[in-house]
């Protein structure tokens, strides 16, 4: 009697059509609606500020929903790999360019910030063939810190607590250049290790 070899289970296949991707596709849209939002209210018309403010919130909440879904029950695919983080840096730079653009956040915090954001995707692509660099607690932080400051920039909050804004931006700016360099050793790290 011989063994039969047994067939191996057929690697599931995730549909591009579900929650997580529809959510990372929701955000893109809204990238031009916020940036209309923002346009409109050109920073001085409370009404369309709060508009502006509501858009940014609603597709920074379906950042986090995504992850999680996509984590939650299996439903990651190369889109979304791909598509999330280009959703988040379009979101949030639009952002960060319209209040310097508007005069509300000085352009070298945008600068800076961005340059960190881009930099880390192209770290990420350059060290991809050796391993993969994973989302930290402090990018995490980065992120949650960033959505804050910018929300908080786009409400059209009273003068005396403006300066609670500028705090929080001035918080993710730390958190955003600590995290930069980290993931700038991690990527060294990374290829360092692979080389050898």
């Amino acid at each position: 009697m011989t063994d039969e070899p047994v067939p191996a289970p057929a690697a599931r296949v995730v549909s591009l059509y579900n929650a997580a991707n529809a959510l990372t596709v929701v955000r893109i849209v809204l990238v031009p609606v916020f940036l209309f939002l923002v346009v409109v209210s050109e920073m001085t018309r409370p009404d369309w500020r709060i508009a502006a403010c509501l858009a940014f919130c609603i597709a920074s909440a379906t950042d986090f929903a995504d992850g999680w879904i996509a984590r939650r029950w299996s439903l990651v695919t190369s889109f979304g790999k791909i598509a999330d983080p280009i959703a988040d840096k379009a979101l949030t730079g639009t952002a960060l360019v319209l209040l310097s653009f508007y005069g509300a956040l000085p352009w070298w915090v945008t600068v800076v910030i961005l340059v960190r954001e881009w930099g880390v995707t192209a770290l990420r692509f350059w060290v991809i063939r050796y391993g993969v660099i994973p989302a930290s607690r402090g990018g995490k932080l980065k992120t949650g810190l960033q959505t804050v400051a910018i929300a908080w920039y786009l409400w059209p909050v009273p003068e005396p607590f403006h300066l609670v804004g500028v705090v929080l931006m001035g918080a993710a700016l730390v958190v955003t250049v600590v995290t930069g360099a980290d993931y700038v050793v991690q990527a060294l790290r990374l290829r360092r290790s692979a080389v050898s």
